[in-house]
């Protein structure tokens, strides 16, 4: 509530005004936070126990996972909306039961060390690893999941992850509507909204986003100390998406961003102070 009170006087104050106050919500994290896209997906098939494990070992501050729902209601982590692509069998995620992706190879795709890694689910990767490591969720086409918000709700309640102290739980996704849906139901959780387009950027988009946002996380390509510097001012925090070669790393730094999501952990030097 305090963020929606807060948002609320920058709106009002930016509408009377045509000014954005200079207020941060937050103290800005000086440490650059690694972000295990998929896991380390670089290294291991995406989104499965082998790639957590690996950015685990690797010394990512999160692991990202994408959360979807099996036919019978499982939470499941996989990225398509498909199994085609990472796995041994075919069709939507969301006309198959939980025992039948069970059986699917979602490892041999990426090489045969990885021949026999399964779909896992979310209950699997919080028993794991809760308190081993932070964890960004995203809900994955959610409009095709009535109902996975609070789903991902109760399986972080029941596990007593609904107010985490650290801030190493985070839930994300491309539909707006349904981070303010999932504020609604855990307000204590930070959510974040990824972005692909430059209209959801401007002053007025972000000023709707700090209602009930705390992290803004563009693709890469739209990403400069400009940004940067609107998304601090209005209390939130910026990860950006998706590094896949050395050299887009720096210009993220330069930028000031306070975490970069990237398949290959190493890529982003450990211990980084970001630059304000």
């Amino acid at each position: 509530m305090l963020k929606k009170s807060l948002a609320g006087i920058l709106v009002a104050a930016a509408l009377v005004t045509g000014i954005v106050p200079g207020f941060t919500a937050h103290a800005a994290p000086q440490k650059v936070d690694i972000v295990a896209h998929r896991g380390a997906s670089g290294y291991a098939p995406e989104n499965t126990m082998a790639a957590f494990e690996k950015a685990v070992k690797m010394k990512a501050d999160f692991v990202e996972v994408d959360v979807q729902m099996s036919k019978d209601g499982e939470l499941v982590l996989i990225h398509d909306v498909t199994v085609d692509r990472t796995t041994d069998g075919s069709g939507h995620v969301a006309d198959l039961t939980y025992q039948q992706l069970r059986k699917l190879d979602a490892g041999s795709w990426f090489g045969s060390e990885f021949t026999g890694e399964r779909i896992p689910t979310l209950d699997e990767l919080l028993d794991k690893y809760r308190g081993k490591t932070g964890l960004l969720i995203e809900l994955k086409a959610p409009w095709l999941y009535p109902g996975i918000e609070e789903k991902v709700a109760e399986a972080l309640k029941k596990r007593n992850m609904h107010k985490p102290k650290n801030g190493k739980i985070i839930v994300q996704s491309f539909d707006f509507q349904s981070m303010k849906t999932f504020h609604q139901l855990l307000p204590q959780i930070p959510v974040g909204l990824l972005i692909y387009l430059p209209q959801d950027l401007t002053d007025e988009a972000l000023i709707k986003h700090s209602h009930y946002a705390s992290y803004v996380n563009p693709s890469l390509n739209l990403v400069n100390k400009d940004l940067v510097n609107k998304v601090h001012t209005y209390g939130m925090k910026i990860q950006s998406w998706t590094v896949r070669n050395p050299e887009q790393v720096q210009p993220l730094l330069d930028a000031g961003v306070d975490g970069i999501i990237t398949d290959f952990p190493d890529y982003v030097p450990r211990n980084l102070k970001r630059k304000k």
